[in-house]
Formats: structure tokens, C-alpha cells, sequence
């Protein structure tokens, strides 16, 4: 299958979709960070977003206040959730343990 050729402002679009999609989910990770949002609330704004959704679970529970990577793995282990897992691959029971284990 052929790479479709896309005009400069298809380019320019995509762009800036991609650009704000970061931003989106770099600002979920802050507000978590801060304490403004709990883990089990960003969770939940992040399964009804498309751009949310694609935060990795792993940098998502980074984001919580004194956990790293060591903690976060950990988690992710004993839920047994994949270590690459984003947040729209999570299924429902998988949802409600990480929300159950982090209120």
C-alpha cells in the first residue's frame, strides 16, 4: 500500500493535532502530578478521551506523587497489566483493580 501524498496544509493540520494531543495528555500527566486531579479521576477522564486514552498506564502512575518506576512496575505487576499496556487497552476488570488500589 502506497504513503498517501498530503498537501502542506494536510501536513500542517496533522501537525497541530498531534502537537495539542500532547499537550492534552503532558497536562493530565502535570494536574496528577500536582495533586489536582486524583489517578482514579484522570483514569476516568482518560477512557472517554481518543488523545487521552493513549497515555501509557505505566506513565500515568509515574505521574502520582512518590511513585516511580520501580513502585510503578510493581503495581502493573501485580495487576497484571503489561508493561506497554496505554489506557484504551485496559480492559474493565483491569480498570476497576487499578481503581480499587489507588483511591
Amino acid at each position: 500500500m502506497a504513503i498517501p501524498q498530503l498537501s502542506s496544509a494536510q501536513l500542517e493540520a496533522a501537525r497541530s493535532a498531534a502537537t495539542e494531543a500532547r499537550r492534552q495528555r503532558a497536562d493530565l500527566k502535570d494536574r496528577v502530578k500536582s495533586g489536582e486531579l486524583s489517578f482514579t479521576d484522570a483514569l476516568d477522564k482518560a477512557v472517554d478521551d481518543d488523545s487521552l486514552s493513549r497515555i501509557k498506564v505505566v506513565d500515568l502512575l509515574r505521574a502520582i506523587p512518590r511513585v516511580g518506576i520501580t513502585r510503578a512496575t510493581e503495581i502493573m505487576e501485580n495487576l497484571d497489566i503489561a508493561p506497554n499496556r496505554r489506557i484504551r487497552g485496559l480492559g474493565r476488570h483491569q480498570i476497576s483493580r487499578l481503581n480499587e488500589l489507588l483511591k
